[in-house]
């Protein structure tokens, strides 16, 4: 398990209004009449996209993408959702499972480029020129950090890549990530890559079934729910990896519930001691599992160790994975959560 990375990342890299430049928004065209570009061709190009402060511009859809770990699934999961998998040279980025049928075996046959990777279980400068990328997806500004040995975005310039970082991730502060964040990661490749048509169509359907969710769920009683990385450790007390803030809670709200520690931290993540979580009301339970093999054993295990909480009392929990994050499948989270909270309403 990538738990370092993580820790590298700190609790803001890790799994809101779009901070200015970070989402990016285009300034350029994707084809006639909104028609996505032929990937063979430079119809519709160039767009220009502004992403965390640069400006780059695309005069043709990119075809050696490489895609960085940022402890994440968001980058990849786009990019495999608007069909673009043969433009896949190199991909870092898994977390074993998915709420998706089929998304993590698809993710799991991607090229990982034979890659040497550095103490943050990533591509380090040299192994990444050496791709010739036309395109590097990074979850956050850490991914171009040279003081970490990699190719920052301007060494990547020099040898014609782009770079993209995903929203919010300018600053690595994920606290305000929203699911209008993921609407953004898919429209701006949607853009990038000629595809706007089918990344609307993606929207659209999402936003559907979040909508009619939401809308069963509206004024029923909202469960205090607790929303904790399984068997993780980001901190020095024995519950560092609680949610605190970010797209769960905006996943959360459109399933009727709420974050039964919102409160406990400024940030993403709260770093909270056994009695602080013992003393808390809890009516259900989240476990998100990254590269866990068994979070279901691990979501059982809580349970069991605090018997008060309404959860453990009406076994109520969710494993989920991929869909609670930045990536386009939210409204499945949405769905499974929903569904143990609200489930006569549903």
């Amino acid at each position: 398990m990538s738990t370092k990375r993580i820790a590298l990342l700190g609790a803001t890299a890790v799994i809101g209004l779009v901070t200015t430049g970070c989402g990016g928004s285009s300034e350029g065209t994707t084809g006639a009449a909104g028609k996505p570009a032929a990937s063979s061709s430079a119809e519709g190009y160039p767009v220009t996209l502004e992403n965390c402060g640069m400006k780059q511009t695309y005069t043709k859809a990119p075809s050696r993408v490489v895609v960085m770990n940022g402890a994440s699934v968001a980058e990849v999961s786009t990019l495999l959702a608007l069909g673009l998998k043969d433009r896949i040279v190199v991909n870092q980025q898994t977390y074993g499972m998915s709420e998706v049928p089929g998304r993590a075996d698809e993710i799991k046959a991607l090229p990982k480029g034979d890659i040497k990777l550095n103490d943050a279980f990533d591509i380090p400068r040299e192994a990444m020129l050496a791709q010739r990328p036309d395109l590097v997806l990074s979850t956050t500004a850490y991914g171009f950090d040279g003081k970490n040995g990699f190719a920052t975005r301007d060494q990547l310039k020099q040898v014609g890549a782009n770079s993209y970082i995903s929203p919010q991730g300018c600053d690595q502060d994920t606290s305000k990530m929203t699911m209008e964040d993921s609407r953004r990661l898919l429209r701006d490749m949607g853009k990038v890559f000629g595809v706007s048509e089918r990344a609307e169509k993606l929207i659209a359907e999402s936003d559907q079934r979040i909508a009619e969710v939401a809308k069963k769920v509206k004024g029923e009683e909202k469960p205090k729910v607790m929303v904790i990385f399984s068997n993780m450790s980001m901190g020095g007390n024995d519950f560092s990896s609680v949610v605190a803030k970010g797209i769960y809670n905006d996943i959360l709200a459109s399933a009727g519930g709420t974050n039964a520690f919102e409160n406990a931290s400024k940030g993403s993540f709260a770093d909270l001691s056994k009695e602080k979580v013992a003393a808390a009301d809890v009516d259900a339970l989240v476990v998100i599992s990254y590269n866990d093999p068994d979070p279901t054993a691990y979501a059982k295990k809580l349970l069991k160790e605090f018997p008060q909480w309404t959860a453990a009392k009406n076994d109520a929990y969710v494993v989920l994975s991929d869909s609670i994050y930045l990536g386009p499948s939210n409204d499945v989270a949405v769905e499974k959560i929903a569904e143990r909270l609200h489930p006569d309403a549903l």
